[in-house]
C-alpha cells in the first residue's frame, strides 16, 4: 500500500481493509449514529465510516481525496467539510466542540459562517461532525463490522447511491 498521505482505494474490498487496518471502531459508531439520524442519507453514513482514513483528526483533504473517486464528490465533500463544520460549531456554539478536540484555525468569523451556511451540504457536514463527536464519546460494542458496510460501498463505488434534499 502507499504511504498513507497518497493512498486511494481502488476497490471496496482495498478501502474495507484499509478500515479494518485503522481499528475502525470509532468509524463504525460514527456510520451507525448517522445511520439512526438520517436513514436516508447513505452518502452521510459512508462519510461517517471513512472520516478518518487518512490523514489526522485535523486534516479531513486527504482523505476527502482518498475517497472521492471510489465514493463520489458528495462523499468526499462531506469529510472535507468536517473540518470547517467543527469550526463553525465552535463560532455559533460555544462550548460545542470539545475542548483538545484538534479545531485547527479557531472558531469561523461571522463572515466566514455566513459562507459556510450557505454551502448546500453545511447541515449535513454539521451532522457528520457531531456524530463523530458523539461516537468519541460513546463506550462499548454495538455498531458492527466492517464487513457490515460492504453493500453500501459496493452500491457507492458503483455510483447506484441517490442523495437525499439535505434538511437542517
Amino acid at each position: 500500500m502507499p504511504s498513507p498521505h497518497r493512498f486511494e482505494p481502488c476497490t471496496v474490498e482495498e478501502l474495507m481493509a484499509a478500515l479494518r487496518a485503522l481499528g475502525p471502531e470509532h468509524a463504525l459508531r460514527t456510520a451507525a449514529l448517522l445511520r439512526r439520524a438520517h436513514p436516508s442519507d447513505k452518502e452521510l453514513q459512508l462519510a461517517g465510516l471513512v472520516h478518518g482514513l487518512v490523514g489526522d483528526a485535523g486534516e479531513a483533504a486527504p482523505t476527502a481525496e482518498a475517497v472521492r473517486g471510489l465514493l463520489g464528490e458528495r462523499v468526499a465533500r462531506l469529510v472535507r467539510l468536517r473540518v470547517p463544520a467543527r469550526r463553525y460549531l465552535a463560532a455559533v456554539e460555544p462550548g460545542a466542540v470539545q475542548a483538545g478536540s484538534g479545531l485547527r484555525g479557531g472558531p469561523m468569523s461571522p463572515g466566514e459562517a455566513a459562507a459556510f451556511e450557505a454551502d448546500p451540504l453545511a447541515w449535513d457536514a454539521v451532522a457528520l461532525c457531531r456524530a463523530t463527536d458523539d461516537a468519541g464519546r460513546a463506550a462499548g460494542p454495538g455498531a458492527g463490522v466492517v464487513e457490515d458496510w460492504r453493500e453500501l460501498l459496493e452500491r457507492a463505488a458503483q455510483g447506484l447511491l441517490r442523495t437525499p434534499a439535505h434538511s437542517r
